[in-house]
């Protein structure tokens, strides 16, 4: 159970690390962000809106009180990957940009898919 919680942990302050990032490159509205909405087609306050999520989605997944706001969280961040890629995908951008946020998505089932095996040890317990 110690390698279990170790791994999850070092996985989600990795992913955590990873979305405050790029949430505070939205709320900052850098440039590359900037040249990916106008390409996408959304407007720029929207960098804002999902930059400030991901801020409270990577606080959100490294509390472990209230697990619900964690799964919405987490779910959030899915939608947020797999609408990357519909996004990408309706504007006919190539393979090599629509696979960044698919290995997003799979990069943020390894800390989801940990904490739910903890929970299952956690209630075993």
């Amino acid at each position: 159970m110690k390698k279990l919680t170790t791994w999850y942990w070092i996985t989600t302050i990795i992913f955590a690390l990873m979305m405050v990032m790029d949430g505070f490159g939205g709320i900052t509205q850098q440039e590359a962000g900037k040249e990916v909405f106008k390409h996408l087609g959304y407007p720029m306050y929207m960098l804002i809106i999902v930059g400030s999520a991901k801020l409270l989605g990577a606080v959100s997944i490294l509390q472990n009180k209230y697990t619900v706001i964690k799964e919405w969280a987490y779910a959030g961040f899915a939608i947020n990957f797999i609408g990357a890629f519909v996004s990408r995908a309706f504007v006919g951008d190539g393979v090599s940009l629509l696979i960044p946020p698919l290995v997003a998505l799979v990069i943020m089932f390894i800390p989801y898919v940990l904490w739910k095996k903890l929970q299952e040890n956690v209630k075993k317990s």
